[in-house]
C-alpha cells in the first residue's frame, strides 16, 4: 500500500468541491428553464438531495457500492463501512491508493447526490414534495446503489469488462431512463388555454447554472483518475473539447431545422456533450473527444423525435440530454478507446459489453423506478392535485403551512 500523496489529496479535495457545486448549479439550470411558477419548487427538490442522499451514503450507501461483492456481484456488503466504520485516512489499495480513503467516500458521495437530482427536470409540477422525498430515498437505495456497484464496485458488469470513467452508465443512463419512466407514470402536465407564462423563467439563471455545471464537470471527470496525473489531464481536456463541439453541433442542427438558434439550445447542447464524454473521458484521445461530443449532440438533438413518438412529457428533456448522452458515450468507448490513455482499447468485444451494460442498466432503472412509483401511488400521496399545476407548485406551497400537502 502506497502512502498518502499530498498533491493527489489536494487534487481530489478540489474535485470533490467542484462536484458538490454541481447540485446547486443544476438547481439554477433547471430553475431558469422551467416556468416562473415552478422555479422554487424544482430548486428545493435539487437541494434536498444533498441531505437525503448524504445520510443514505453514510448509513450503508457507500458500503453497498464499494463493499465486497455479494450475491454474484449484484450488491456490496453493507457491513464493512456502515456508519463510516473503517473509513479513515489510510488509503485503500484499490480505490485511491495515494489519497485518504475518506476522500474516496466524500468524492463518491457527491456523485450519489447529483444523480437523483438530475431526474427532477423530467416531472416538473407533478409530484408532491413529501412523496418526492420517499421517492429519491427509495430510488437511491434500489437503483443507484446496485448499479454503481455493478460498474464501479467490482460487481458483475465490472467483471465482464464494462468500463465507465465518470458515470455515463451508472449516473446518466440510470437517471435518464428513470426520469423517462417517472414522466410516463405521472402523465402529462396540465396546460392552460391562455397560459401567460410561455417562456423559461430566466435565461440568465440558465446560463449561470450551465456555466457552473461545466466548471464543476472538470472535477466530475478529471477526479475519476484519483490522482493529479496524465490521466486526469486527458479527462480534463476531453471534457472541455466535447462540451465545446457539442454546443456548436447542437446550434447547427437547430439552425438548420428552424432557421435560427436559441440561447437555451446552445446551453443544453453543451450539457449534452458533457454528459456524452463523461463515461469515455478517461479512455480516449482528445481527437476522439471531439467526435464523441459531436455524436452526442447529434444523438441527443434528434432523440426528440423518439420522445415525441413515445408521447412522454419529459419537461426539460432529461432523457435526451442525460439518458441518450450517457448511453452514446458509453457505447463509443468500444469504438474509440485508446490503450495509450488507459488500459482499455476499442474492440468489438468492448463494444459488446458496453452495449450489454447500457441495456441492462436502462431496463433495470425503468422497471425499478416504475415499481417504486406504483408503491408510492398506492398511498394516494404521490401526485399533485389536478388544480394545483395551473398556478404552479410555488404558489401552492406558499399557500400551505405543510410543504408536503
Amino acid at each position: 500500500m502506497q502512502g498518502i500523496d499530498a498533491g493527489n489529496t489536494a487534487f481530489i479535495l478540489m474535485c470533490t468541491a467542484l462536484v458538490c457545486m454541481m447540485t446547486p448549479a443544476l438547481a439554477l439550470f433547471y430553475g431558469g428553464l422551467v416556468k416562473r411558477r415552478d422555479t422554487v419548487s424544482i430548486m428545493i427538490q435539487n437541494f434536498v438531495c444533498i441531505g437525503v442522499v448524504g445520510l443514505i451514503w453514510v448509513f450503508g450507501g457507500f458500503s453497498l457500492v464499494f463493499g465486497p461483492s455479494m450475491m454474484g456481484g449484484l450488491i456490496g456488503d453493507i457491513r464493512p463501512y456502515f456508519g463510516m466504520y473503517h473509513i479513515g485516512i489510510e488509503p485503500h489499495p484499490t480505490y485511491g491508493p495515494t489519497i485518504p480513503f475518506i476522500m474516496v467516500f466524500a468524492y463518491q458521495m457527491m456523485f450519489a447526490i447529483i444523480t437523483p437530482a438530475l431526474m427532477t427536470g423530467a416531472f416538473v409540477g407533478r409530484i408532491k414534495f413529501g412523496a418526492y422525498l420517499f421517492f429519491i430515498a427509495l430510488w437511491t437505495i434500489l437503483v443507484y446503489l446496485p448499479v454503481a456497484h455493478w460498474v464501479w464496485g467490482g460487481g458483475f458488469l465490472a467483471k465482464l469488462g464494462v468500463v465507465d470513467f465518470a458515470g455515463g452508465i451508472a449516473i446518466h443512463t440510470a437517471a435518464g431512463f428513470s426520469a423517462l419512466a417517472t414522466a410516463r407514470f405521472l402523465g402529462k402536465r396540465r396546460t392552460l388555454p391562455n397560459d401567460p407564462e410561455t417562456e423559461p423563467a430566466s435565461l440568465p439563471l440558465v446560463a449561470l447554472g450551465a456555466g457552473l455545471l461545466w466548471f464543476g464537470w472538470f472535477g466530475f471527470n478529471a477526479g475519476g483518475a484519483y490522482a493529479a496525473d496524465a490521466l486526469a489531464a486527458y479527462a480534463f481536456t476531453n471534457t472541455m473539447l466535447a462540451g465545446s463541439i457539442a454546443m456548436l453541433v447542437w446550434m447547427f442542427w437547430e439552425w438548420r431545422e428552424t432557421g435560427q438558434t436559441s440561447f437555451s439550445g446552445v446551453l443544453v447542447g453543451a450539457v449534452a456533450g458533457l454528459a456524452t464524454i463523461t463515461p469515455a473521458s478517461g479512455y480516449v484521445e482528445p481527437s476522439a473527444a471531439l467526435i464523441i461530443g459531436a455524436a452526442g449532440a447529434t444523438a441527443c438533438y434528434f432523440a426528440k423525435y423518439i420522445q415525441s413518438w413515445l408521447k412522454i412529457d419529459d419537461t426539460l428533456e432529461v432523457w435526451r440530454a442525460h439518458g441518450v448522452g450517457g448511453m452514446t458515450g458509453a457505447l463509443l468507448i468500444g469504438v474509440l478507446a485508446s490503450s495509450n490513455i488507459n488500459k482499455v482499447a476499442a474492440s468489438s468485444h468492448q463494444l459488446g459489453v458496453q452495449a450489454l451494460a447500457v441495456v441492462i442498466v436502462a431496463v433495470y432503472s425503468w422497471v425499478l423506478t416504475t415499481l417504486v412509483l406504483k408503491a408510492l401511488d398506492l398511498t394516494g400521496t404521490l401526485r399533485v392535485p389536478q388544480n394545483i399545476p395551473e398556478a404552479g407548485l410555488d404558489h401552492a406551497w406558499n399557500m400551505t403551512k405543510k410543504i408536503a400537502d
